[in-house]
């Protein structure tokens, strides 16, 4: 058998990466479903997930993602194959419309073989954390921000092709098997091993007509995506707690309160968007009390890369019953500094904390920056996940603030 396509067959090296293809891509379309099915049932509130259940669904996208990637890279390589070869001639290509549709669907599964793998990775390289790609090259992307609606804007755009791809490959197996049982030709046997006394094509000519089906094709499944809302999280507002603003000597102009957690062993990492603080605040001659913070910070505002929605359920945050959490502290100055003390409230639990912190006074604007360590399980965080097998118990917390005094 030789290695190289002619226009009456298939070489060794086509076959190859024909077969191979099909195995990853049989491989990883039941993985991704299983998984997603997984992960649905750890963030329903009704079904009370385990340690386990967590790590079963992070093996499984592991899985999914690290066959992904082969599948992208094969892909590639395929292409870059076919590119050298002949192109096999169709047996029927004097049957214009299903010679335009056999065209049709090898254009779309080359291109969804590209592009459903590669949204994907760029999915996950534009969120962090819950299950990495097996594989010693990082996690990252070149130009790839880690960016919640980068995230959401490709995982709806993975969601969408990976549906094109199975209708293409249904259609594919579909048009084998006519082939193969009705017309009795030898399209099916000429991909098979060991093939031969194989039929010389009939002549044909190639346009750009296929091609042009296929994009058409891409152009109305994305729509039909865009339509439906799957480029961007729609977050139920019922669960966002709203705050109204506040009363404070010193107003925040800008400021960060983001957390880390750990999962499986890597940090991932997330920030509130609503938060308001009221600050009053003296600076004393002398250690001692220096004012008061008060603040209330919205649950459903956090963004915590892949494990947003997760964070969100019943056995983390609970966002549905506690919508927001409270931090109601002294402020002292201290010899080398300042801190705050005072009980934090989350799930109602509360818990007295010390937040240190550092504090830049110039006339009327304060910049403030400081962390502290928290453990979930004081909060009944996670509580079911008693061991720090899939999460940590560790949160770390960091806020950088800048305000005004007010006239």
């Amino acid at each position: 058998m030789s290695l190289s396509n002619s226009f009456q067959s298939y070489g060794g090296v086509a076959k190859t990466f024909h077969w191979l293809t099909a195995l990853l891509i049989l491989t990883a379309l039941p993985l991704g479903l299983i998984a997603d099915n997984l992960a649905e049932a750890v963030i329903d509130p009704a079904i009370a997930s385990t340690d386990a259940d967590v790590a079963r669904a992070a093996l499984l996208f592991s899985l999914h993602k690290a066959v992904g990637v082969t599948v992208f890279f094969v892909a590639l390589l395929r292409i870059l194959w076919a590119l050298t070869q002949p192109k096999p001639g169709l047996l029927n290509a004097d049957h214009k419309l299903e010679a335009l549709a056999a065209e049709t669907v090898h254009w779309l599964l080359y291109g969804s073989l590209v592009f459903v793998p590669l949204t994907g990775w760029i999915h996950h390289a534009a969120t962090t954390g819950f299950a990495p790609i097996w594989w010693p090259f990082g996690q990252n992307l070149p130009f790839v921000p880690k960016d919640a609606h980068v995230a959401e804007l490709f995982a709806g755009l993975h969601y969408v092709l990976q549906w094109v791809l199975i209708g293409a490959l249904v259609l594919h197996i579909a048009g084998a098997v006519k082939h193969h049982v009705i017309d009795r030709d030898m399209t099916l046997r000429r991909m098979l091993p060991g093939s031969s006394d194989l039929p010389q094509p009939p002549a044909q000519k190639h346009s750009l007509l296929p091609l042009l089906c296929a994009l058409i094709l891409w152009g109305g499944a994305l729509l039909g995506g865009s339509m439906i809302g799957v480029y961007s999280h729609a977050t139920d507002q019922a669960e966002v707690a709203e705050l109204e603003a506040v009363q404070s000597d010193w107003q925040v102009t800008e400021g960060t309160l983001a957390i880390t957690v750990q999962q499986f062993g890597s940090p991932v990492s997330g920030a509130f968007a609503d938060w308001t603080a009221a600050i009053t605040f003296d600076e004393p001659s002398a250690p001692g009390p220096a004012g008061s913070v008060d603040v209330t910070i919205s649950i459903g505002s956090l963004t915590l890369g892949s494990v947003t929605d997760q964070a969100m359920g019943a056995d983390f945050f609970n966002v549905e019953a506690f919508p927001t959490a409270t931090f109601k502290g002294e402020i002292i100055k201290t010899e080398t500094g300042y801190e705050a003390t005072g009980p934090l409230t989350i799930r109602d639990q509360s818990v007295p904390i010390t937040l240190p912190f550092a504090l830049d006074l110039q006339d009327t604007t304060a910049t403030m920056t400081g962390a502290l360590q928290l453990n979930r399980l004081d909060f009944a965080v996670g509580a079911h996940m008693p061991d720090e097998g899939s999460l940590g118990f560790g949160v770390s917390v960091d806020i950088n603030l800048t305000a005004t005094r007010g006239q």
